[in-house]
């Protein structure tokens, strides 16, 4: 006998979520996660730090984005939280009175973390090509490494990695340059 139909999880499926988790819609499948440990964070904010100033203000460099941080961002059907999540001001929508942005960014920032990684790399970095995000950055705190991908004919292409100590410049922000041991903590 066929296994009966899962019913396709809904925006309002998110509000049983714990405020302690994080819930996200990847093919039509609730998927809960626990909220980022102090690690994670210290990476996302330090990220999100050298970022903002040069972008989001142009102090430093050429202004010009709306950078955010675990914002709800509707793709189609799916609603995914990544880490951070950057939009051309000119391709911003606006800021929506739902929870969601209804326009995929430009670029985003996964962390990975061991009960995430899987996902990150592979059903969120799958939804972000379909949903042509040109740029992609993902960052394992663990291992001390950042890659850079680029969108292109509808498949990542792995542009950089970056390790421990490296200084990077990398797009789409390759204006400015990155010290990635400010990003690590002592004993990571």
């Amino acid at each position: 006998m066929p296994e009966p139909a899962k019913k396709k999880a809904t925006y309002e499926d998110l509000y049983s979520v714990p405020e302690s988790m994080i819930g996200e819609i990847i093919n039509g499948e609730l998927v809960v996660t626990p909220r980022p440990a102090p690690i994670h964070m210290n990476v996302a904010s330090i990220l999100g730090g050298e970022i903002m100033p040069p972008y989001r203000f142009g102090r430093g460099g050429p202004g010009g984005w709306i950078i955010l941080g675990e914002t709800e961002i509707m793709f189609g059907e799916d609603l995914l939280v990544p880490d951070i999540a950057g939009w051309r001001r000119e391709r911003f929508p606006g800021w929506p009175k739902e929870n969601w942005i209804s326009v995929p960014p430009d670029w985003v920032c996964e962390i990975l973390s061991p009960s995430t990684a899987s996902k990150d790399r592979v059903k969120k970095m799958r939804t972000y090509a379909d949903h042509r995000v040109e740029y992609a950055w993902i960052v394992d705190p663990r291992e001390k490494t950042l890659e850079v991908f680029r969108l292109k004919a509808g498949e990542w292409v792995r542009l950089n990695a970056f390790a421990e100590y490296d200084k990077m410049r990398a797009e789409p922000f390759q204006e400015i340059e990155i010290d990635l041991v400010n990003l690590w903590t002592e004993g990571s």
